[in-house]
């Protein structure tokens, strides 16, 4: 390994957290064991030693299950070894079929997309869909007594990894749709009912992007009338001391609607991509939250939460953050 000296300022603080990320070696302190969270191998709940009230696993809850977890119920860093275990597209098995609560069923709606990744509904009742991979943004109008779209058409095309989807102003009659793309905002001019696009694109703001969580959502308060936008971070755990690039990410960014204006609404989220959404009888606004990884199944726990203007939600990757304090000027007095 090179010298120290060889090295930026800024590359050995990036040595330095990627080092405090990994696991510790040290042995956990003795004390009484306590169950597991997750179920490894296991193909029923009764195979789980586990007590009732004890959550072990996704693949064995249901509709209608609600289940308390404290944070005395999580297990400790590095119990386990993180399971690398990305998703794989196989074919659905014949009697595989999503599971409902008591008095509804689930219908297949529509097939043959490219990566969808978002929906939202018009006040009209439309349904757009963002296509992620294609770049288009597709809109399903009705249902048959079959349960199949009554129509589709592709709303707008060209889209640079389009995400969250906004109507704009809030209300029974927008005039706008705007786009969450990976390094913008964009919007189309919209009237209800339209089923594509009117004229080009209107770029509304530049978007930090690049490597790492890419999705970007976008909601409309009808409180304030601005657009809030989630940004997610470039890395699993870091911050902007260490790595620059890391600037407005982590964050939840507002706007006004010409795109002028920009703030940081909240940060410390390290990925709220999945999802924004505003509570239409408060105002406030919630987001869920995919935290960091590498510190052992079931750690750091992913949360849903209401998002306070100005708030700071631990940091990227559910680390503490860092504080730093310059010391210009000591006076001593005998």
């Amino acid at each position: 390994m090179p010298s120290w000296a060889q090295l930026s300022e800024q590359k050995r603080w990036q040595v330095v957290t990627y080092i405090k990320s990994l696991k510790n070696p040290a042995a956990p302190q003795a004390g009484p064991e306590k169950p597991m969270l997750h179920l490894r191998g296991k193909t029923s709940p009764d195979e789980c030693s586990c007590s009732a009230s004890t959550f072990y696993g996704f693949r064995f809850e249901q509709p209608g299950k609600v289940r308390k977890i404290t944070p005395q119920d999580l297990p400790a860093p590095y119990v386990t070894t993180s399971a690398n275990n990305g998703p794989k597209l196989v074919g659905r098995p014949r009697d595989a079929w999503p599971k409902a609560p008591a008095g509804f069923t689930v219908q297949q709606y529509a097939t043959g997309l490219d990566n969808p990744r978002l929906l939202r509904t018009a006040p009209n009742g439309d349904v757009f869909l963002a296509e992620s991979d294609s770049g288009q943004i597709k809109v399903f109008r009705g249902i048959t007594s079959d349960g199949k779209p009554q129509q589709t058409n592709v709303f707008a095309t060209g889209l640079n990894q389009p995400y969250g989807i906004a109507f704009y102003p809030p209300g029974d009659n927008p005039e706008w749709m705007y786009v969450g793309n990976t390094d913008a905002v964009v919007r189309f001019a919209y009237k209800s009912g339209d089923l594509q696009t009117r004229a080009p694109a209107q770029h509304i703001a530049d978007l930090p992007h690049g490597r790492g969580h890419w999705t970007r959502d976008v909601q409309f308060t009808a409180r304030w009338r601005k657009d809030v936008v989630s940004v997610g971070s470039l890395s699993n755990v870091d911050d902007t001391d260490t790595t620059p690039e890391e600037k407005n990410r982590a964050d939840i960014l507002v706007f006004n609607p010409d795109g002028s204006g920009m703030q940081v609404y909240a940060s410390g989220i390290r990925n709220a991509g999945g999802g924004l959404a505003i509570n239409p009888e408060t105002g406030e606004l919630w987001c869920s939250v995919n935290e960091r990884d590498g510190l052992g199944d079931n750690l750091v726990t992913d949360y849903i939460t209401h998002v306070e203007e100005g708030g700071f939600y631990v940091g990227p990757g559910g680390t503490s953050a860092t504080i730093r304090i310059r010391v210009t000027r000591v006076s001593i007095q005998s």
